[in-house]
């Protein structure tokens, strides 16, 4: 499964309430692939508010036996 997130430098985004937090990756906000209009309107946002090195990224995740 693909989805995307926000990176802020070395801390994730989390979306709430129309805020942006900067946080760990185990509280960032995930985003289906089909949603990416609505990620890069996030992404421009929080570049006009001034956060660093903003750049979105594609979650790979996997699920096996263990």
């Amino acid at each position: 499964m693909n989805l995307l997130i926000l990176k802020s430098g070395t801390s994730y985004i989390r979306v709430r309430e129309k805020q942006f937090l900067l946080v760990g990756l185990d509280k960032a906000s995930v985003f289906p692939m089909d949603q990416i209009t609505r990620v890069r309107k996030y992404e421009t946002r929080l570049k006009i508010l001034g956060f660093e090195s903003v750049i979105i990224k594609k979650l790979i995740l996997s699920e096996e036996d263990l």
